[in-house]
């Protein structure tokens, strides 16, 4: 089996390579590029858990030897235990500094005997608090999340809308002007233009929050984990990292923006109302279209957006010869599903074509600010709950409508 101490090394550098692939991908990255990159990150981390298994089965083997010498010690030679460093028997060591080597180490199994003893005495003084019980180092998949998180919905995704990537969650305002209905007027010679304000320039703003959200504690039994053929914490990750995703598509979808989420359906205008509650026509989405002024509708992010049952009843609708309105694309050259000349955004977050619903939204969908604070993140923790584990996921973010003119829906009858 391979040393213990090269299986690191080779996590470290496969560690690194996978972080500067992730590096590369930023907002202006080519989809096609994005996504070969993030192909090369995931076969890297793949190759990485590998190694960490290897790695965590010649652990376990080095700490039962350990074991054995330090049990049987009339018939071996006293070894020098290379785990961890000595500790002299006449300086005292506090909590502080075993939970540090503890950390340095990458887990309690890793450190000697006596930084063990100092934590397992701490936690008998302090009961369950989390100083007595602690955190170990919290790991960041934040490529891996925001991955799952784009599969969930297109909320998050920065080609569809405007995103703001901020390190921390104070109030972030975006100013806003509506100068649409105001006009220059005719000057007479030698008279002096009107100076009465009347046509002074009215501000406003938009404001995005923080809203955090978390998984709650998923814990698993340490023999789980020992024994289990999955690497349990990959295993869960993943899945916590989709539930982050459910949850940032529905509250960007339909959030009240009442100390919430503001949705882009909760605050789009009316756009048009179909005449029934259970089917809808080609000429209400014409109409939905022409309620959004031209210079939104022809801009380059104007697309629709609805769930995949109003997008089936939509494929169904035919022009004048028979010819379907909906145009398929071609998604392996990356060519999108069109309607009318514009693209299609699927969201399963929003309502289906039943009474009183809004079932699809239309025009720039860039003027729709998803403001994400720092990077998703899970958090595992060793210590509070050993000898189990757990692992828990959290998000913070916010979206607003700039302009409510920009973006528009189709609502149905009572």
């Amino acid at each position: 089996m391979a040393d213990l101490k090269e299986l690191r090394e080779k996590m470290a550098k496969l560690a690194t390579e996978a972080r500067s692939k992730l590096d590369e991908i930023k907002d202006d990255t080519p989809e096609a590029r994005a996504s070969e990159l993030s192909d090369q990150f995931d076969a890297i981390m793949s190759e990485h858990d590998k190694i960490g298994e290897r790695a965590e089965r010649a652990a376990r083997i080095d700490q039962a030897l350990r074991a054995g010498d330090e049990i049987d010690t009339s018939r071996r030679p006293v070894q020098e235990d290379r785990s961890a460093p000595a500790i002299d028997a006449g300086l005292a060591m506090d909590y502080r500094e075993a939970f540090a080597e503890v950390i340095a180490s990458a887990g309690e199994q890793y450190v000697s005997p006596e930084v063990r003893k100092v934590l397992q005495e701490h936690r008998v003084q302090t009961g369950a608090s989390n100083t007595g019980g602690g955190y170990t180092v919290p790991t960041t998949l934040a490529s891996f999340i925001e991955k799952s998180m784009i599969a969930t919905g297109p909320m998050y995704d920065s080609n569809i809308f405007s995103v703001l990537n901020t390190t921390s969650g104070n109030t972030f305002n975006i100013p806003t002007v509506d100068d649409t209905t105001v006009t220059a007027e005719a000057h007479t010679e030698g008279t002096q233009p009107t100076d009465d304000g009347g046509k002074d320039v009215t501000l406003g703003q938009k404001t995005l929050g923080a809203f955090a959200f978390n998984s709650e504690w998923v814990r698993w039994s340490y023999e789980l984990n020992a024994d289990s053929v999955l690497n349990m914490e990959s295993f869960l990750g993943e899945l916590i990292g989709e539930r982050l995703g459910r949850i940032a598509n529905s509250k960007l979808t339909t959030g009240s923006g009442s100390s919430d989420v503001e949705g882009i359906v909760t605050n789009s205008a009316a756009g048009v109302t179909a005449a029934a509650n259970t089917a809808i026509t080609s000429d209400e989405i014409l109409d939905l279209v022409h309620s959004v002024d031209p210079a939104y509708r022809s801009a380059p992010g104007a697309a629709f957006m609805m769930n995949d049952s109003t997008l089936k009843a939509v494929r169904k609708l035919k022009d004048g010869d028979g010819n379907y309105l909906w145009q398929m694309g071609n998604i392996q050259a990356g060519v999108p599903q069109t309607l009318f000349g514009y693209n299609i955004a699927v969201n399963q977050a929003m309502d289906s074509i039943e009474a009183s619903k809004k079932v699809m939204l239309f025009g720039d969908m860039k003027k729709f600010y998803v403001r994400k604070v720092g990077a998703p993140a899970l958090f595992v923790a060793r210590e509070r709950f050993a000898p189990d584990n757990g692992i828990l996921g959290y998000i913070r973010f916010d979206g607003c409508l700039s302009n409510t003119a920009a973006i528009k829906h189709m609502a149905t009858p009572a």
